[in-house]
């Protein structure tokens, strides 16, 4: 029987997971991610192969499994940022402008913001099964409040500006995979790039 780590099953299993988001991290610093497999991951995490299979079924299942978990803390943030109705629109989106910026930081999901990163990111799944597609829909509302408040200018379609917009975080976030210690100043030119997006024109109501 393997030897359980941690005070119980549950903080075994949790260690674990965090193991095998940094040897994924790992092996993609060094490596192309078609040329991964599982038991290169299963190695690198110190798992036997056939325990990594009681984890994933296959290395997409396992990609799955970890952009959910450690996506996690980014969606409760972002949620709790949208959900304050008092607060102006402009300063809940700057927010998670910033909240989405400093996940990408996370070294179990900074991969998927890496550049080149386009299988990785293929091996998410589409439609409400994408861990980001809850902060795609938070940010949705929050512009839509401010439209409805006359603080943003009427963009016509929401959707489609809020998916152009995120091309914007994630080319803040490549940019600061590159380049650390540019973090704070890549925030701040999101944020003032998307909000200028949407400000109201001048002379017009």
């Amino acid at each position: 029987m393997p030897r359980i780590r941690g005070a119980s099953i549950e903080e075994h299993h949790e260690l674990v997971w965090a193991d095998l988001a940094e040897a994924v991290r790992q092996l993609l610093l060094e490596r192309g991610y078609d040329e991964i497999t599982m038991g290169h991951i299963a190695a690198r995490a110190g798992l036997a192969r056939n325990t990594l299979y009681n984890y994933a079924a296959d290395k997409p299942a396992l990609i799955r499994a970890l952009t959910e978990r450690a996506s996690r803390p980014m969606r409760e943030r972002v949620a709790a940022i949208a959900a304050q109705p008092a607060t102006p629109a402009a300063d809940r989106l700057a927010r998670i402008v910033e909240a989405v910026l400093e996940a990408s930081t996370d070294q179990a999901l900074q991969p998927m913001f890496r550049p080149g990163s386009g299988p990785l990111v293929a091996e998410v799944p589409k439609g409400p099964d994408n861990p980001f597609t809850a902060v795609v829909s938070e940010v949705e509302n929050v512009v839509r409040e401010g439209i409805t408040r006359g603080e943003f200018r009427d963009v016509g379609d929401v959707a489609l500006t809020v998916e152009l917009l995120s091309g914007a975080m994630r080319a803040g976030a490549e940019h600061i995979g590159r380049e650390a210690t540019a973090y704070a100043a890549t925030v701040r030119s999101a944020q003032e790039l998307i909000l200028a997006c949407l400000a109201p024109v001048q002379g017009r109501t």
